[in-house]
């Protein structure tokens, strides 16, 4: 019988004394140029009992459902831009007042929720060079995070400086497969990222996406973990991107070291997935060509004072957003609801935390902020997923919501 590696033992990181306040993160949720971005999401309102779909319009969140009963709908819709910034509009919530309800945690009253909701959530992985090589090392480092520094250096040693030249699926890349097995250096993830085909995945279930100023939730078991701030593409029935927004990928990275097999346990967990604040939809003021310029920051803020910056460029993606859509969607695969697509980081943290060679991992408690300046920003904090909000609203809860609302 093989040998089996034992299970992380649980985390030792001490509760936080109390929440950490996102307040202070108000005034940047939205984008920097809001007055004219084709701002939708979903706004949760109590006397409803259920979701409303929104869109900004000047100061306010108008009330879209009773034209468009779901994001999906609204998506789906031919000029749904124009829609979403012309539609009669039932209702309106002050747009400060939702976004400070929604950073103070408050669910009795109007708050906002991710921006998507019958869309199927699907990742890419291993879409940028520096992401690539660190994924080559969790791997042969087994997940643990003490062997990590000495298996860095041999791999950029051997691939380090030429790899980001090659483009996925070309002859020069199937060359550069071979070099490398030679080397003993070959992996799954080097395959997925410079081979044909692309890596897809089921990141979570449909509705199971927390918003801004929700926590985030990491398995109390993890002790080698981090965040993945990501563009998240908007795709609709069609195969069409028709929006983009930001995306927290969380990642367990002990767990998905240890065996590309427990990929479902070190991705989907409950609160994993944190996508918003708002869906940006494209329009004359922002393109496709503007989300592949985007450059993607992320800041976390620890209780312990520990702080870390980053910034991720989608020009160094080394596939087209596009082409991962089309990737995950088309004869080969339909979503009759359409998607909402990660395409992947370029965040791989190597800075010390809490011991020499140890690299980064999450503390509870930790803020983390992913902004850019066309999207806004998302911000959540750290938890543990077993003492995160439990997921309880699903697909059955929304249609039983919508068929009593008179929506249906």
């Amino acid at each position: 019988m093989a040998a089996t590696t034992p299970a992380p033992a649980a985390t030792t990181h001490p509760e936080p004394v109390t929440a950490p306040d996102l307040s202070p993160h108000l005034p940047e949720i939205l984008p920097d140029d809001a007055e004219r971005a084709t701002l939708i999401g979903r706004l949760h309102d109590p006397e409803a009992g259920g979701p409303c779909v929104v869109a900004l319009r000047d100061d306010e969140l108008v009330d879209l459902t009773h034209h468009a009963a779901t994001v999906a709908d609204l998506l789906d819709r031919e000029g749904a831009a124009e829609f979403a910034r012309l539609a009669p509009a039932t209702s309106a919530w002050p747009v400060h007042d939702v976004l400070a309800a929604t950073l103070a945690g408050r669910t009795d009253v109007p708050h906002l929720l991710a921006p998507c909701d019958l869309q199927v959530l699907k990742a890419c992985g291993v879409t940028f060079v520096r992401s690539m090589i660190e994924r080559v090392i969790e791997e042969r480092a087994a997940g643990d995070p003490s062997r990590a520094a000495a298996v860095r250096a041999r791999v950029r040693e051997v691939i380090g400086g030429h790899i980001g030249e090659l483009v996925p699926g070309s002859e020069q890349a199937a060359r550069a497969k071979d070099v490398l097995i030679a080397e003993g250096l070959w992996s799954q993830y080097l395959e997925v990222g410079i081979g044909p085909d692309a890596e897809v995945f089921t990141k979570a279930p449909v509705l199971s996406s927390v918003g801004v100023g929700a926590e985030i939730g990491i398995w109390s078991r993890s002790t080698w973990n981090n965040p993945e701030p990501e563009l998240v593409l908007a795709v609709d029935a069609k195969g069409r991107a028709v929006g983009a927004t930001l995306g927290n990928d969380v990642n367990l990275r002990d767990v998905e070291g240890r065996s590309a097999l427990l990929l479902g346990k070190a991705k989907d967990n409950n609160a994993s997935s944190a996508i918003g604040p708002f869906i940006r939809l494209f329009d004359e003021h922002f393109t496709v060509d503007d989300a592949r310029a985007l450059d993607i920051s992320l800041t976390i803020a620890g209780a312990d004072g520990f702080a870390l910056e980053s910034v991720s460029s989608l020009r160094e993606i080394s596939r087209d957003p596009l082409d991962l859509v089309s990737q995950a969607m088309g004869r080969l695969h339909q979503y009759p609801d359409g998607i909402m697509l990660f395409t992947g980081t370029m965040f791989a943290p190597t800075q010390d935390r809490d011991a020499p060679g140890q690299g980064f991992t999450h503390h509870l408690g930790d803020v983390v902020r992913i902004a850019a300046p066309r999207l806004g920003t998302l911000v959540n904090a750290v938890a543990h997923s077993e003492q995160a909000a439990p997921w309880t609203f699903g697909i059955r809860a929304l249609m039983a919501n919508l068929a009593a609302r008179g929506l249906l």
